[in-house]
């Protein structure tokens, strides 16, 4: 047998990564686990990186979540301030311009109510991303709490919540918007994203029930337990922080979803409807003229189109970055 050295004091034993050691000087010790460009998984201190940091250094070298990113800044720059890119008014027509195509100062021409295209356009991205974020945080804070719940406590709320989750899956969307939205009278947003919210909770609160129940069986969970602290520190302080990513990968795809969701109800009739300025409406409203003047139709779709893109592709990219397994 080799001899064994005699313990020094100031030395380290530090891993090779090859099941062997090495003998090192504490300064050389402490110099390899301050080295910020240390093991993977490790930063500054050789403190290890949460999935939240890992999560962002992942996107910001991804490209279509840059480009999604952008495309996305920008449409929320249009819906807040749409003066800025449009100056004239959506509302204001001309029948002697009707189905005229491009003129200077209006680049997309004309629908056949005589309408600016561009304008209403432009206009139009507002009323998509409002209805589009206020359905997707309705959606993931009630599914959340309902579903996060039901997996933390299981028991009768647990089966109560799957079985009422079980009829809500049963229902589908188009057809429960033509009957809940036909009776409707109110011409704002608040009845589709009430529509939305009540039929879009079950899909988040499965998902967070499953992240919920994951969460509370680690060993922080059961440790926090033991000490005595009560179930909504727990809830609030250990598990949802590390519940919550499946939530924001699954909201933040349904979000490009549920501006489909309203353009196709407004196309119906039943979503949005005149003087309302919607892409749904302006598609449904140039679909009788598509021969005779086509711009009409193709620029809020392709506006549609784009946003609902970006959404999604900006969903993906926070699915592969916040998912361990895919990377």
């Amino acid at each position: 047998m080799p001899e064994q050295q005699p313990y020094e004091a100031g030395r380290a034993i530090a891993g090779t990564g090859m099941g062997g050691a090495m003998d090192l000087a504490a300064s050389e010790a402490t110099t390899l686990e301050r080295t910020p460009g240390g093991p993977e998984g490790t930063g500054p201190a050789g403190k290890p990186r949460s999935l939240w940091s890992d999560a962002w250094r992942d996107l910001r070298r991804n490209p279509v979540f840059l480009v999604s990113a952008l495309v996305i800044l920008f449409l929320v720059f249009v819906s807040v301030w749409p003066s800025a890119i449009a100056p004239g008014n959506p509302l204001t027509c001309d029948l002697a311009k009707a189905q005229d195509g491009s003129a200077p100062g209006h680049p997309f021409g004309y629908d056949g109510q005589g309408c600016d295209v561009y304008t209403r356009t432009v206009y139009g991205a507002r009323t998509s991303v409002t209805v589009g974020v206020l359905a997707t945080l309705g959606v993931s804070v009630f599914g959340s709490v309902l579903g996060g719940l039901a997996g933390y406590f299981g028991g009768l709320w647990d089966a109560v919540l799957s079985r009422v989750t079980d009829i809500f899956f049963a229902i589908p969307v188009v057809l429960g918007g033509l009957v809940l939205l036909s009776v409707v009278t109110s011409n704002t947003v608040w009845p589709v994203i009430g529509f939305m919210v009540l039929l879009g909770w079950p899909q988040i609160s499965r998902i967070a029930r499953g992240s919920v129940i994951t969460a509370k069986q680690n060993d922080y969970v059961q440790a926090a337990r033991a000490l005595g602290a009560s179930d909504s520190r727990i809830l609030l302080r250990h598990i949802a922080p590390n519940a919550v990513a499946p939530v924001i990968v699954v909201a933040t795809i349904a979000l490009g979803t549920y501006i489909a969701l309203e353009a196709t109800l407004s196309y119906l009739g039943v979503g949005l409807k005149p003087p309302s300025v919607s892409w749904g409406i302006d598609i449904s409203a140039a679909s009788p003229y598509i021969r005779n003047a086509p711009h009409a139709l193709l620029w809020p779709s392709g506006a549609l189109a784009v946003t609902v893109l970006a959404f999604i592709m900006l969903g993906d990219a926070v699915r592969d970055a916040l998912d361990p397994k895919l990377r």
